[in-house]
């Protein structure tokens, strides 16, 4: 079999990112000469906007492997305490300087997203629309993504959807998507849903939904990949850092996570493809930096607990859409919740409730407040009975759900102490807890990293202050640190 040199070298060019298998099996033509071939692939180049899409469909009818499925470590290695026993309630010596809190508005992209819409009588209707987290958006869906279908239900069907969706007028449509994730600020989660609802609202079918998904992560960047589990399209995230409780599957020591079945349990063996789409490297970043840019819905709610015989009570407002978007969150790694903002306006009105209370006191006696507020404003109930599976929650929505176990307040207790009084605070996790740890001068239980020393401070302890430790935990060297990053 003889092999046209120019058309190899040419194909190469085209098609850098490839594999040296995947560039050979192109040039490959078999008793044809690259004359003939050129003239019979004519046609199929023209259809395609993005010269990647040919290589790439001719790949997806080359030969899938199977993937065994990997389950993912659960985030405590022992059960978290059923209960907690309370401290005895004792009053310490007050020391340090005394306390003026000063209340710094985080800074807001804007109220709400802002997105042009002409009068509904100057515009026929959009195709789809839908309402996302309190925006109402709308889309026209690409005549060639309509007609693309997953038939037949196999390895074949796949490249068939790929196929029609690459041939049709997409460019518009991935470029309003890449500007709506703009204006409204959506990270990569905020982003993954907003193509999960566009996709479930132009498709019935789940296989179709997934594809399209598929095609619209790899036109924008993501490494996403497919798989087949039976006759079924399952969709797999590259993410550099863990997700825990989902199902993932390995291709050259790189993980792919099927979002989609974050603790809904196991797929099972699937067959997929090595290749990554060229230039499609970006990996699915969990964290969360800055807030979604989301239309205001909001509401009020007050705290209250009993602080050495008097009640107090620190109202406060929220944004519904905001606690919505957080909901839907899968389990990533812990600095992603304990680095995330609270929403400029709630931390504007717990500030000022805290305020009343703190000013005036010594630091000591200030911070050992917040601590206490942590402690008693919310009962103790575990994530698997609360949710049905474990959940941890950013600070803004522990302060919504009355309930909440230790990794939800030593999230929250670690952003008001770090926002309030401005100190370095790490999160203490241990096989079966989580405390807290800030950098203060203060007495009590310490905890060592490097030069620095902090001192432990437990929001799940109630009535405990800054240096205690629970008894079951005072001689435990902790499983790990969190660093809660200053801004």
């Amino acid at each position: 079999m003889l092999h046209n040199k120019v058309g190899e070298l040419k194909l190469f060019s085209l098609f850098g990112h490839f594999s040296l298998l995947l560039a050979l099996s192109f040039v490959t033509l078999g008793a044809q000469s690259f004359k003939d071939f050129k003239r019979s692939q004519s046609k199929s180049f023209q259809t395609y906007k993005d010269e990647r899409d040919n290589a790439f469909n001719s790949y997806l009818k080359q030969h899938w492997k199977a993937y065994d499925v990997q389950d993912s470590d659960p985030l405590y290695e022992k059960p978290k305490p059923k209960e907690i026993i309370p401290a005895e309630v004792i009053k310490t010596k007050p020391v340090g300087p005394k306390i003026v809190i000063k209340i710094k508005k985080p800074v807001q992209i804007e109220a709400e997203p802002t997105i042009v819409k002409k009068p509904i009588d100057a515009v026929k209707q959009k195709d789809i629309n839908f309402d996302f987290y309190g925006t109402h958006l709308e889309f026209d869906i690409p005549d060639g993504i309509k007609k693309a279908n997953f038939y037949p239900q196999n390895q074949k069907g796949i490249a068939n959807f790929f196929s029609n969706a690459a041939s049709s007028e997409y460019e518009n449509f991935i470029v309003k998507i890449q500007n709506i994730s703009k204006i409204m600020n959506l990270n990569d989660w905020g982003t993954y849903l907003l193509v999960s609802k566009i996709s479930n609202m132009t498709y019935s079918n789940q296989d179709n939904s997934r594809l399209l998904g598929w095609f619209i992560f790899n036109k924008m960047g993501y490494s996403v990949k497919i798989g087949l589990a039976k006759t079924h399209v399952v969709l797999m995230h590259y993410s550099q850092k863990v997700i825990y409780s989902t199902p993932n599957y390995n291709f050259d020591n790189k993980k792919y996570y099927v979002v989609a079945n974050y603790a809904k349990g196991s797929i099972g063996r699937l067959f997929s493809y090595k290749q990554e789409y060229p230039g499609s490297t970006k990996p699915l970043d969990l964290s969360l930096k800055t807030l979604p840019n989301l239309k205001q819905n909001i509401r009020n709610k007050t705290l209250e607990f009993e602080y050495f015989g008097d009640v107090c009570s620190v109202p406060f407002e929220y944004n519904k859409n905001l606690i919505d978007f957080m909901a839907t969150y899968p389990q990533a790694d812990y600095e992603t919740f304990f680095n995330a903002p609270v929403d400029g306006r709630t931390y504007e009105t717990i500030a000022l409730g805290l305020k009343k209370y703190i000013d005036g006191k010594k630091a000591s006696d200030a911070i050992n407040f917040v601590l206490n507020f942590v402690q008693k404003a919310f009962k103790y109930e575990r994530d698997n009975q609360q949710f049905g599976r474990e959940k941890v929650m950013f600070a803004q929505e522990t302060l919504y759900f009355d309930k909440s176990d230790c990794e939800d307040r030593a999230v929250l207790f670690s952003y008001l102490i770090k926002e309030l009084f401005g100190v370095g605070v790490l999160g203490v996790k241990y096989k079966d807890h989580m405390a807290t740890a800030p950098q203060v001068p203060m007495e009590g239980d310490k905890i060592k990293t490097g030069l620095r020393k902090f001192i432990l401070a437990d929001p799940t302890y109630v009535n405990a202050t800054v240096g205690m430790s629970m008894p079951q935990y005072k001689s435990i060297k902790p499983q790990s640190y969190i660093v809660v990053r200053k801004d």
